[in-house]
């Protein structure tokens, strides 16, 4: 009877970090994304608006891994009311040969928090500009933690400014990460100011309205725009896309109708068949990243399915490997 390996968080937590290793697993993913017959179908999504709730639906198949993943990923944004996590969910790990389930990961969403960061960090590592003195976050919550996580793996900066909608939820954030990261951390008043003193500035908000105005951006900027995943989510003035030297998707069809190449679009400002580099091109240097000092470049990153099918086989691997996990027959 076939045997199914059930994994709960801790045991996840226990196996898969927030590393150089995981940016390097996720990176991999995108090139390979760009160089294999990689099946990766459209996200399915829904919307549940009397709730303030979205359920995402990702998957993808590898040639060459053994399995694939399918994520469950439900986003209830009043939870936190409810003294409840605004973000859950879970992977179910299937085999490539056999499509006989082989685990379950119910992570509550860890792998997906920690594979979204390191994509940002596969992202600055190859458009970012190489000396990085400061580093600005907009956003407060826990992508805002582990995205600055992941962005010191790859461009170690010396200050980072915070700014968020909420003053005090800025202030909690920036005491936790001086004392994490070591460095100096400081909110700003607004926005603005946090770009301009910046050479990344990482967007991790579920905002409708553009946080960054195109007149902002200066030579040497680099932005990750990850909130926008969803119609009607957008971070970014549609003219910074336009402006930028460089911009790149994660994937081009799912940034058109879910990131923000969808609203440059509908503003008129990027024509409908608009088709930047790939993050997996650039990294499989089918396609160039930075190549001067002075480009601004952007990455809109909308989460794909390559990274949960990479970080959930690479997690059962490891658990399984390890005896960690409790095995069901069914």
């Amino acid at each position: 009877m076939p045997r199914i390996r059930i994994l709960t968080e801790a045991d996840l937590r226990g196996r898969v970090t927030l590393d150089l290793g995981l940016v390097e697993l996720i990176e991999q993913a995108f090139a390979a994304l760009a160089t294999r017959a990689v099946v990766m179908p459209p996200i399915l999504s829904m919307e549940i608006a009397e709730r303030h709730g979205e359920v995402d639906v990702k998957t993808a198949y590898v040639p060459g891994l053994d399995g694939f993943a399918i994520k469950i990923s439900p986003g209830f944004f009043d939870n936190p009311k409810l003294g409840l996590p605004s973000l859950n969910g879970l992977m179910v790990l299937l085999s490539a040969e056999t499509g006989i389930v082989q685990a379950v990961l119910l992570d509550n969403g860890y792998l997906t928090d920690i594979r979204t960061a390191a994509a940002g960090a596969v992202a600055a590592k190859h458009l970012a500009p190489r000396a990085v003195r400061s580093a600005a976050v907009l956003g407060a919550g826990l992508q805002a933690e582990l995205q600055i996580q992941a962005l010191a793996l790859v461009r170690p900066f010396g200050e980072l400014l915070v700014w968020a909608r909420d003053p005090a939820k800025a202030e909690a954030y920036a005491e936790k990460m001086a004392a994490r990261l070591g460095i100096p951390v400081r909110t700003v008043p607004s926005a603005e100011e946090a770009v301009a003193a910046a050479q990344v500035v990482v967007t991790t908000t579920p905002s409708r309205e553009p946080l960054i105005r195109a007149e902002w951006l200066h030579p040497g900027l680099h932005v990750t725009a990850m909130g926008s995943d969803a119609a009607g989510k957008n971070e970014l003035d549609p003219a910074v896309l336009a402006r930028a030297d460089l911009l790149v998707c994660d994937r081009v069809g799912q940034c058109a109708t879910l990131g923000e190449l969808r609203a440059a679009i509908a503003a008129g400002l990027l024509p409908a068949d608009h088709a930047p580099p790939e993050l997996g091109q650039v990294i499989a240097g089918l396609s160039a990243g930075r190549t001067t000092d002075d480009q601004i470049t952007v990455a809109d990153l909308t989460g794909t399915g390559i990274q949960d099918t990479a970080i959930a086989t690479a997690a059962f691997q490891r658990c399984a490997a390890a005896g960690v996990g409790q095995e069901i027959e069914t």
